[in-house]
């Protein structure tokens, strides 16, 4: 099913009502219009040996009835669209922090977590429980959107926007970038996965640590790896790549394709043949100094 129309949480499912109502009203229109059309075509149509009608210049009654109804059709989409806003929309709390940072980058989104767990392309929820998102840009305007969650929420560049992201039942949901972002816009999808909440606990616990030191490090420090990726999970600052403390434990890589050992060596090596435009360089590392950091990368769990 499409996933606009097969919502899972009370957010989406106000979306998806505000959507029916407006989806029966304009066929109701439609009908109208389309009937009104068809009839005068057939009860005025010319015939053979008619004299052009008498014009009419003005007619009170049915000039009010044209412009009161559409009035009133458009109250009341004005009403019923505050009302879901009012359901949807977070609400601006400066105090309150938020449960989780979605940032976007082109082409990848991360989210970080109060405790320090960062992660990039795969946000992990708790099902059945609200939490609040911040959303940011570091580059360009984006636009994050689950259909099946959530409205969508532009990411702007020096400005917060703030969503309420929930899922009822536990489940990977489907999200991607709504806003033109750049060559890869297209692939610039994600998934939101929720989980029971003892199984997003030890997630967010386990995501939070640092992995054990690895033979591997050394190269990824000396090749410049760490120059634009975060290797440990405590770290603050910003890096421009997606962090990778734990991406062994990830279901895709670069433009949504599958994490594997052989997948991952064809990044390290070539990102520009996966994901043309995107902002990491091809390495052109020799063999073996690939397969040595693909080894270490695959132990970040």
């Amino acid at each position: 099913m499409v996933p606009v129309l097969s919502p899972h949480s009370p957010e989406a499912h106000a979306i998806f009502r505000l959507f029916t109502y407006f989806l029966v009203l304009a066929a109701v229109i439609f009908l109208i219009v389309a009937g009104l059309v068809s009839y005068s075509i057939v009860r005025y149509r010319a015939r053979s040996g008619d004299i052009d009608p008498r014009p009419t210049f003005g007619h009170r009654r049915i000039e009010i009835t044209w412009t009161v109804v559409p009035l009133v059709i458009v109250l009341a989409i004005f009403v019923f669209t505050l009302r879901t806003m009012a359901h949807v929309d977070a609400p601006l709390e400066p105090d309150r922090p938020p449960d989780l940072t979605i940032i976007g980058h082109q082409w990848w989104w991360e989210a970080r977590y109060p405790n320090g767990a960062m992660t990039a392309r795969e946000i992990h929820i708790p099902a059945g429980r609200r939490l609040l998102a911040r959303i940011e840009s570091v580059d360009v305007i984006h636009d994050f959107w689950v259909p099946q969650l959530a409205r969508k929420m532009d990411a702007v560049p020096g400005r917060a926007g703030y969503i309420w992201l929930r899922a009822d039942v536990p489940g990977g949901y489907p999200g991607a970038c709504a806003e033109f972002c750049g060559k890869q816009h297209a692939g610039m999808r994600f998934d939101v996965i929720a989980e029971p909440e003892v199984a997003f606990s030890a997630w967010v616990a386990r995501q939070a640590e640092t992995p054990p030191a690895d033979p591997g490090e050394r190269l990824f420090r000396e090749r410049k790896c760490a120059e634009c990726h975060a290797i440990s999970a405590r770290e603050e600052r910003r890096y421009p790549g997606p962090p990778l403390a734990h991406i062994a434990g990830r279901r895709t890589l670069g433009g949504n394709l599958p994490n594997t050992p052989g997948n991952l060596a064809l990044w390290i090596s070539s990102p520009q043949s996966i994901l043309p435009g995107n902002r990491m360089p091809d390495s052109r590392l020799p063999a073996d100094e690939a397969q040595a950091l693909t080894r270490f990368l695959e132990t970040r769990r």
